[in-house]
């Protein structure tokens, strides 16, 4: 075991328990695991991995072993790896890495879909903390201060906080021609021909077209079909002709099959989601919320949970907020609590020392360290971090909290939300129900 939390240390302890220099195949890392791929895996000591002071968990996917560390320590580690073994240190594309996970280990269509939507929407994710979080300030400073909003800088702000919503249709179109195998800029014009303003002015079958019915999700139907037109197309036509009548033919075919048939399908299925979250929550109040973050961890565990991120978008696009996503991050919030006993009950010093490292980025919303480093491991403090995320669920839906944006979690959600008070009182709910929880159901301590 490393006698010392430094990288250096940290880094030689691993190399030990991984057969030697070596025996590394590759190695990269991406925000949180250190990934390497080992020549002889009979030479790998996974326990004693494991047991290595910092290392948070580990994990075995695809023939690869990742190595949980945490956000910053991770990116230290990987270079002084790279630093003994001279073998070039990558990091690694978040979105890529998950398309192969699912490729190597779940390839089924369903999980395939869901991957390919995470895909499209992780590139996305700074823009949504970057706007987000702009709004947020603006909105503190409004309240402090009424008439800042009507300066020329309070406009700009706004502009700045709207901006990635504004082109989100043309983003998310870029990025799903991409993982649909399409063309990047066609997907993106097949997003601009259904968002176009002047489409206002059009009326078809008796019916005024409304510029960007549907959202997000029209958008996926439209860019998904335009790509499958594309690779079709590209099938037929004479390669020396490709270049001007492949995109011709796509844009013509599938701008009208969007505008007839796929954007009003998008929209059908937009309204139906958006009055289903309301409904839904509005009627089921506490009780709803209870269930959906009680249950969310473990859709989280099988990688259904990312089918909900088009879906928290197109909530704020069209209805200026998601009452999901607070919901839902109270999961998060229940797990910090159930690491909190389990801290205080353990007499592992390994233990409590994981805790301590993995418990700021988990009260930021980085949950993954406690996951596999903490909770699911020892079994009962995952149900308890469950209950406790059921109890912040239920104050989340009996006070109406939604998010005006997306891309964070945990305590620095609440610069986003329309109740900040109210969205930290949830946080401690579900704190001190994780804690409880945690603490009357036990856990067998592990041995050091």
């Amino acid at each position: 075991m490393a006698n010392s939390n430094q990288p250096k240390a940290i880094a030689e302890a691993l190399l030990a328990k991984l057969g030697g220099k070596d025996n590394l195949a590759s190695v990269a890392y991406c925000m949180t695991r250190l990934r390497v791929i080992v020549k002889d895996s009979s030479a790998v000591d996974k326990d004693g991995i494991k047991k290595v002071e910092g290392v948070m968990g580990l994990v075995e996917q695809g023939g690869q072993l990742q190595i949980i560390l945490g956000p910053g320590r991770v990116t230290k580690v990987a270079n002084e790896v790279g630093a003994i073994t001279g073998l070039k240190i990558g990091e690694v594309d978040e979105a890529a890495v998950r398309k192969e996970e699912i490729k190597a280990k779940n390839n089924t269509p369903f999980k395939n879909l869901l991957k390919k939507i995470s895909s499209i929407f992780i590139p996305l994710i700074p823009a949504f903390i970057g706007c987000g979080l702009v709004t947020g300030i603006l909105n503190i400073l409004v309240k402090f201060d009424a008439g800042f909003a009507a300066t020329p800088t309070a406009k700009i702000l706004v502009i700045i906080g709207n901006s990635v919503f504004w082109g989100l249709n043309l983003f998310v179109g870029v990025n799903a021609a991409k993982e649909f195998g399409g063309s990047p800029m066609l997907g993106g014009a097949m997003a601009a021909i259904i968002t176009h303003p002047n489409l206002a002015g059009v009326t078809l079958f008796g019916k005024a077209l409304v510029p960007g019915r549907g959202g997000i999700i029209a958008v996926l139907l439209v860019v998904a079909f335009s790509s499958w037109l594309e690779k079709k197309v590209r099938k037929f036509v004479p390669e020396m002709l490709d270049l001007f009548l492949t995109p011709l033919l796509v844009v013509l075919i599938a701008g009208f099959a969007a505008l007839i048939v796929l954007q009003p399908l998008g929209g059908l299925i937009s309204d139906s989601i958006g009055t289903a979250v309301k409904a839904v929550i509005g009627t089921g109040g506490a009780v709803t919320g209870f269930i959906l973050a009680g249950t969310f961890l473990p859709l989280v565990m099988t990688g259904l949970h990312q089918g909900l991120t088009p879906i928290h978008a197109d909530l704020i696009k069209t209805t200026g907020m998601t009452m999901l996503l607070p919901i839902l991050a109270m999961a998060g919030a229940g797990q910090v609590g159930a690491s909190i006993a389990v801290y205080v009950k353990t007499k592992s010093h390994r233990l409590k020392k994981t805790i301590a490292s993995a418990l700021p980025v988990g009260i930021l919303g980085v949950g993954e360290p406690l996951i596999y480093g903490v909770t699911l491991p020892l079994g009962k403090p995952f149900i308890g971090a469950c209950i406790g995320g059921a109890f912040g669920g239920a104050v989340m839906a009996a006070m109406a909290i939604g998010a005006k944006s997306m891309g964070l979690s945990g305590i620095p959600l609440a610069l986003l939300v329309n109740k900040p008070l109210g969205y930290l009182i949830g946080i401690i709910v579900a704190y001190v129900a994780g804690f409880a929880a945690t603490y009357v159901l036990g856990f067998e301590d592990p041995q050091e």
